[in-house]
C-alpha cells in the first residue's frame, strides 16, 4: 500500500464514524471530502465527528480526521431516512458482462505475461477490493488513449449486508482506478514521476444501499484536465444495471520536469 495513506480508507473510515452515530435508521447518501495533508498509512488516525444538523428526514455531520494532532482530512456527510420517490436513471455506458470481462482479462495477461509482474498489479492483489479492467491496456500500458476506463470491483472476502458497512465499502472502492482517466490522453500513469498527483477533494452520492460481495461496474471517464489539475466523474451500476452511485473527485497533476506532458 505504500507509506501515504489511501484516500479511499480515510474516506471510508470516515463515513463509519459518521454513521456510527446515527440512532434513527437514516443511511448516509452523500459525501463531501476534502484531503488536506497526506496522511500516514502507518500512523493511528483519530476521527472526530460533529453533528451539524439533525432532523426527522436528514442529518448532517462533519468528520476531521487528525493525525499526530494535525488535521489531515475533513468531510462532511448527509444521511436520509428512507422514503419513497419518483425515480428515473440513466443506462450503464458500458457492457456488463463480467463474465467477458474476467476472459478479455486472462487473454491479455497470457499475452502479456511481463504485466503480472508491474508493480501496479502487485498493489492492486493486495487491496481488498479485487479489480477486473475492461480495457487491460488502459491500467497496464503508457500509450495516450481516451480518459475514460471501466472497471469490475468486488470484495475479495464476503462481508455482512450491512448498510453502512457496504456504503463504507463503496466509499473505499470509489478512489480507485479514478484519477488515473485525467492522466490517459497524457500518457501518464499514476506513479510517474512526470506528474506530482494527489486527490484534492471527493465526493459520493448513494443512491441505493450496494452489494459489494457481487460484481459492480464503475464507468469513470475525465471531462476536462488544466491548470495542473483534472476533473473525474463516475458511477457504479449493479449487474442487472442499476444505478447505485455516482462520483466526483478533482485530483492535482502538476507536471514535473520540462512541463511537456502534451504527448
Amino acid at each position: 500500500m505504500g507509506p501515504r495513506m489511501f484516500g479511499g480508507q480515510a474516506v471510508a473510515q470516515a463515513l463509519l464514524a459518521a454513521a456510527g452515530e446515527e440512532q434513527g435508521g437514516k443511511l448516509a447518501h452523500s459525501l463531501h471530502a476534502h484531503f488536506l495533508k497526506a496522511g500516514i498509512a502507518s500512523e493511528p488516525t483519530d476521527y472526530a465527528v460533529t453533528t451539524l444538523s439533525e432532523g426527522r428526514s436528514f442529518a448532517t455531520r462533519r468528520i476531521d480526521a487528525r493525525q499526530r494532532g494535525q488535521l489531515i482530512f475533513s468531510m462532511t456527510a448527509s444521511f436520509h431516512a428512507p422514503e419513497p420517490g419518483l425515480c428515473h436513471q440513466i443506462d450503464a455506458p458500458l457492457s456488463l458482462d463480467i463474465e467477458a470481462a474476467l476472459q478479455s482479462l486472462e487473454q491479455w495477461i497470457d499475452k502479456h505475461p511481463d504485466s503480472a509482474a508491474s508493480p501496479i498489479f502487485g498493489r492492486l492483489e493486495k487491496r481488498p477490493i479485487e479489480i477486473v479492467p475492461l480495457d487491460p491496456g488502459a491500467l497496464f500500458s503508457s500509450r495516450p488513449r481516451e480518459p475514460s476506463t471501466g472497471t469490475w470491483m468486488r470484495i475479495r472476502q464476503a462481508s455482512p449486508d450491512d448498510p453502512a458497512l457496504q456504503r463504507a465499502i463503496l466509499a473505499y472502492a470509489s478512489d480507485m482506478m479514478f484519477l488515473r482517466n485525467a492522466m490517459l490522453p497524457h500518457r501518464i500513469r499514476p506513479g510517474s514521476d512526470r506528474v506530482q498527483a494527489a486527490s484534492l477533494d471527493h465526493a459520493l452520492w448513494f443512491h441505493t444501499t450496494p452489494d459489494f460481495n457481487d460484481w459492480l461496474l464503475y464507468a469513470t471517464s475525465s471531462p476536462w484536465s488544466g491548470h495542473a489539475r483534472g476533473l473525474n466523474l463516475g458511477h457504479f451500476f449493479a449487474r442487472d444495471g442499476q444505478l447505485i452511485a455516482t462520483v466526483t473527485q478533482e485530483n492535482l497533476m502538476r507536471p514535473r520536469g520540462d512541463g511537456d506532458t502534451t504527448t
